[in-house]
This record gives structure tokens, C-alpha cells and sequence, in this order.
């Protein structure tokens, strides 16, 4: 009888789209909080949350969006209990992020990869919408959709 574990091979890290770049998900990151930075309800409460200095929530995302979208396993922090904490966020505030992201990511990544990536944020907003509101019976935030197919 061996005492031996077996390992297993570690799981292929496949993007989701084979056209998206390191460089699109830094462009995706740079220019919609750019575009947060500018809104009118999103702007004050992003600016309350991280002060003058979005560089290290920039650095973050970054590396939360390579790891969604590439599989790179670099982020390695937990946006759920960050979001619950954040006070006077509404659920029309996930709508108006959801309509800027949207806007974005069909600015910069191909027609094939962009349905995806905005599938995969649909469910990262419904689940963030849940944990900030905390009733799995209230409606979480529509789909995109004003541009998808």
C-alpha cells in the first residue's frame, strides 16, 4: 500500500478569448475609471472610498481583470466583503457602472470577446449587488444589453 498522495496536474489556465491582451485590460481599466473619476453620482462615492489616489485600486483592478480574463491567478484579494462594507451605493449606481464598463469594453475589445467579458461582469455585479443588499429576492442589476447581441 503506497503512502504516496497522488497530485494532480494543475488546471490549464485558459483565457476567455484568445484575443484579449494584457494591454486592452489596462487600457479597459485606465479608461473606465477614468470615466468614473468624471461621473456625477459615481465619482464622490469612488473619491470617498480611495481618496485622490486611485493608483493602487488602478494596480488592483488590473490585476483582478488579468486574473478573470487571462487566468493569471495574480489578484488575490476578496472583492466581496470590500464592496459590503461601502455605504450609500443604490442599485441604480451598479446600472450607471454597468453602462460605463459596457461602453468600454466595446471600445476595446473585439465583437467575439466583448459578449463574453460582459457575461463574466454580469455575474461579478449580480454577486457584488447581493452582497452589498443582502436579499436574494430583491432584483439584482439588469443585464447589459444596450449594445450586446
Amino acid at each position: 500500500m503506497s503512502s504516496k498522495i497522488p497530485v494532480m496536474s494543475a488546471r490549464e489556465r485558459t483565457p476567455l478569448d484568445p484575443s484579449i491582451t494584457p494591454a486592452q485590460i489596462n487600457h479597459l481599466v485606465e479608461s473606465f475609471y477614468g470615466k468614473v473619476r468624471q461621473h456625477e453620482t459615481l465619482g464622490p462615492i469612488f473619491l470617498r472610498e480611495m481618496g485622490e489616489d486611485w493608483g493602487p485600486h488602478l494596480h488592483k483592478m488590473k490585476h483582478f481583470w488579468a486574473s478573470v480574463l487571462l487566468k493569471t491567478g495574480s489578484y488575490k484579494g476578496k472583492p466581496v466583503p470590500a464592496h459590503a462594507r461601502i455605504q450609500g451605493v443604490t442599485t441604480e449606481n451598479f446600472h450607471e457602472w454597468m453602462d460605463l464598463f459596457e461602453e468600454e469594453v466595446y471600445a476595446i475589445f473585439s465583437p467575439e470577446a466583448a459578449p463574453l467579458l460582459l457575461a463574466t461582469a454580469q455575474r461579478i455585479a449580480q454577486s457584488l449587488w447581493l452582497a452589498m443588499f443582502a436579499d436574494p429576492f430583491a432584483t439584482p442589476p439588469a443585464k447589459f444589453g444596450s449594445r450586446a447581441a
